[in-house]
């Protein structure tokens, strides 16, 4: 646990993203089997440990914490583990640290895995009480799957193939078709094994992402467009009686579109968009009605999606291009090609589940600039331009595809509330929700949530924030303070939607503050009114 507790300390005190990759690859080369495959499933999200959840730790500080000198300190830190890894008491007589092979990395998972939530959290206080604070946080961190250290899924990856000479694509390839502890990948990263072949096992391929189009007009006649839809993008992979979802992350959702799995029955892999069925909202734009991005939101995340769910909310995926057709890999096509083999492939899909994102026909690209202002249909997001002689690679690359995403929309709301932030910003009041009003104040409105955000302001702003929100309490709540409310923000969003979860009846699209109004009144904020006027 030493080594990985030193890991996990450097990744939380280091910014930089090459240092980052540096730590892990330094970690991974020195650290013995399996323990360093383990370290690689916690920081990909990989490991999963049922039997410890947050509050059975709650429950086991309610007999070793003062509970108000617990509450003072989560108050202060923000975060579960950080708080009981300082505090944690050790049973007299118990030396700092005892390092034996009871407490390597492996042997606490091997440990934790065999017990159930009645025995875990025992074991748990057990090791607990072996550790220095280091310890004790990393402890807690994989035993909860809740890292928060700066690293992504593919920055681990990315630090996995440069420890060992190979190329991240290559990782990624084999990655889904591997099992913790990985050794085999290891195997092959050190030259003792050969590589890793996603045969016959339905293994996730890096996705090709676009660049923003951002000043740059291009050429209709070099470049092919199409609506960018507001779901999720999919990889629909079935090889060997099997078949897989995969998220843009690369995360296995199969289980939480069990409907939409089983209607996929042809060897090949596809890549698309993930929606729920809808009714079209015309604008001109052809389509099968595809929902808001609220309407999918009801089932992601679910392990398991009951028969209601799956009616009331039915999933569908609209096709944008495909990688392989059986075995046949067609990713080195042009684009041209690679579309006239998804007509031919998606024409033998279940019509319910798969169709095909339609191309968009305009004359020239100040015609398509038209067609977008106008596209406010509630699953679009802007437009796809690609490359028609462009192959299917991996990440992004230059002049191949652009997303052109439609401008946002945007609300002057007021701060009600702010949250402590996590990992680096745990020090810092960074999340705020804010409302606007159901009425003007001078008539006896009140101010309803309507967002939360965490980002798009600077670090200066970040602190001006902060230091806003500290001198502007009148109510606490743990972490969460209730503010003043006197402070505008200019919130911009993607789009808004009707919600029966929220009590303002409304759910914002990926709200982001845009600008700290201190030269506006909270008085003069936005009603509810208004923004149920752009609901799409």
């Amino acid at each position: 646990m030493r080594e990985f507790s030193q890991l996990l300390d450097g990744l939380v005190y280091t910014r930089s993203r090459n240092a980052k990759l540096k730590l892990i690859a330094d970690y991974l080369r020195e650290t013995p089997d399996p323990d360093r495959g383990w370290a690689m499933a916690a920081l990909t999200g990989a490991l999963d440990l049922p039997g410890v959840k947050g509050s059975a730790i709650r429950a086991l500080v309610d007999e070793r914490i003062d509970p108000v000198l617990f509450a003072m300190s989560y108050d202060f830190v923000g975060d579960l583990a950080e708080t009981v890894a300082l505090l944690w008491p050790k049973p007299e007589g118990m030396p700092p640290e005892i390092d034996t092979g009871a407490l390597r990395l492996s042997a606490v998972i091997d440990r934790l895995m065999t017990l159930g939530r009645s025995e875990a959290p025992r074991a748990l206080a057990g090791m607990l009480d072996q550790l220095n604070a280091a310890g004790r946080f990393a402890l807690l961190k994989l035993a909860t799957g809740g890292l928060r250290v700066g690293v992504s899924a593919r920055l681990a990856k990315t630090a996995l193939a440069q420890a060992f000479g190979l190329e991240v694509d290559q990782v990624e390839e084999v990655w889904h078709g591997l099992r913790p502890p990985y050794l085999p990948l290891f195997a092959w990263g050190e030259g003792a094994g050969a590589q890793p072949t996603p045969a016959d096992v339905p293994v996730f391929r890096p996705f090709m992402l676009a660049h923003p189009l951002e000043d740059l007009r291009v050429d209709l006649s070099d470049y092919a467009a199409e609506w960018k839809w507001d779901g999720i993008r999919v990889q629909l992979v079935h090889v060997g009686g099997q078949t897989r979802l995969y998220s843009r992350a690369g995360d296995d959702i199969t289980g939480s579109f069990p409907d939409v799995a089983a209607a996929f029955d042809r060897a090949g892999v596809l890549d698309g968009e993930l929606l729920v069925k809808g009714e079209a909202q015309g604008g001109g734009i052809e389509h099968e009605g595809a929902a808001s991005f609220n309407a999918l939101q009801q089932r992601l995340g679910r392990k398991n999606v009951s028969a209601k769910m799956q009616a009331d909310f039915p999933a569908f995926v609209r096709l944008y291009d495909i990688l392989f057709d059986g075995a046949e890999d067609l990713r080195e096509l042009a684009w041209t090609g690679r579309r006239a083999r998804l007509e031919r492939f998606a024409a033998d899909l279940d019509p319910h589940r798969f169709d095909l994102s339609a191309l968009i026909e305009a004359d020239d690209f100040d015609a398509l600039e038209e067609m977008r202002a106008g596209a406010r249909d509630a699953s679009i997001e802007g437009v796809m331009l690609k490359r028609r002689d462009s192959p299917y690679v991996a990440g992004r690359r230059a002049g191949l595809w652009y997303k052109w995403k439609r401008d946002p929309l945007t609300a002057d709301c007021v701060m009600m509330y702010a949250q402590r932030g996590h990992g680096k910003r745990s020090s810092y009041y960074s999340d705020y929700t804010f409302g606007c009003w159901t009425a003007p104040p001078e008539e006896g409105g009140e101010l309803l949530p309507v967002g939360k955000a965490y980002f798009g302001f600077t670090d200066e702003e970040l602190k001006w924030l902060d230091h806003f929100v500290r001198n502007h309490t009148v109510e606490r709540f743990g972490p969460v303070r209730e503010v003043e409310k006197s402070l505008v923000l200019e919130v911009a969003f993607d789009s808004i939607h009707a919600s029966k979860r929220h009590k303002s009846g409304l759910a914002m699209r990926f709200p982001r503050i845009a600008r700290i109004r201190r030269d506006k009144p909270a008085q003069e904020a936005d009603l509810i009114a208004t923004l149920q006027r752009m609901v799409s």
